[in-house]
């Protein structure tokens, strides 16, 4: 997990200005698609900006939804396991429909905030396998875009693919961070917890505290495909804030610097009609209480 933002934040007064001006500057939004040809193909590049992002108090997240969501639904926020409201998930545990009314920050294509949404509930949380919290929200999708004019980020429903470029969109720093998927880890230990089947970016995107829960977005279809999560920061070997990639044969490799992602592709099939938990749907795979 990142470390705590208030250490985040210590630790940035401590280094210096050499740390600083890159929290604080956020990259320009993108503002149209670009088409790009070769001689075999032609692929539209999605415009990724801060639109349908949140701000939390401590991390980031987005307002997402499924492919097969509706638009009179209850609207869903995702963010980080570790950044629930109640402290970090046991090893093991998985909590549902926990009653919260925590507050979200919506920013619009610009980094903007716009508007504040409410928590009614967390639907699902766990750092068990995979590091993710969701909240459904008192509104509707349809509700949302006709206050704001905002439309939410849809889940892929399909595993991502290692060279895909992507961005790393923090609503809580309003900072895009652009890289590549350089590949996948069998799975990643940081102290007590283990993740399943990890995204490992390649070295641009330099993450840190407070870009928990940031939405990885796939530049070429504009939808989400992981959730940010964590980094190696001091080269120390699977302890906390310094996860170590572990393979099927149990080799453990530290990558001091490189950051990580869980994917979401599986989260989909745990929702039916109207947005419901549905942990023993077909497909459902996410842990159970």
């Amino acid at each position: 997990m990142r470390k705590p933002l208030v250490a985040a934040l210590f630790a940035l007064v401590i280094t210096g200005a050499g740390a600083a001006p890159a929290v604080a500057a956020p990259q320009p939004a993108t503002t149209a698609s670009r088409t790009t040809t070769t001689a075999s193909r032609t692929a539209t590049i999605q415009a990724v900006d801060f639109a349908g992002t949140v701000a939390l108090s401590n991390c980031s997240g987005s307002v997402i939804r499924f492919p097969n969501s509706a638009d009179t639904d209850p609207a869903l926020v995702l963010t980080n396991g570790h950044c629930l409201e109640t402290g970090f998930p046991e090893p093991g545990e998985v909590i549902v429909d926990q009653s919260s009314s925590r507050s979200f920050g919506l920013l619009n294509s610009a980094g903007t905030r716009v508007g504040t949404l409410r928590a009614s509930k967390v639907a699902y949380s766990t750092m068990t396998d995979t590091d993710i919290t969701i909240y459904q929200l008192t509104r509707t999708y349809a509700q949302i875009k006709s206050s704001y004019g905002i439309s939410a980020l849809t889940v892929s429903d399909t595993h991502p693919v290692a060279g895909t470029a992507i961005k790393v969109v923090s609503g809580y720093w309003k900072r895009i961070y652009s890289c590549n998927i350089d590949g996948f880890v069998y799975r990643l230990n940081e102290g007590d917890w283990t993740w399943k089947d990890s995204v490992r970016y390649t070295s641009a995107c330099n993450t840190i505290g407070g870009t928990s829960g940031s939405p990885v977005i796939d530049n070429t279809t504009g939808k989400v495909v992981a959730v940010n999560n964590t980094g190696n920061e001091d080269g120390e070997r699977c302890t906390e804030n310094n996860p170590c990639e572990v393979d099927a044969s149990g080799n453990v490799t530290v990558r001091q610097g490189i950051n990580y992602a869980e994917e979401t592709y599986q989260i989909p099939a745990c929702f039916g009609t109207g947005n419901k938990l549905d942990l023993s749907a077909s497909g459902c795979v996410l842990p159970k209480p």
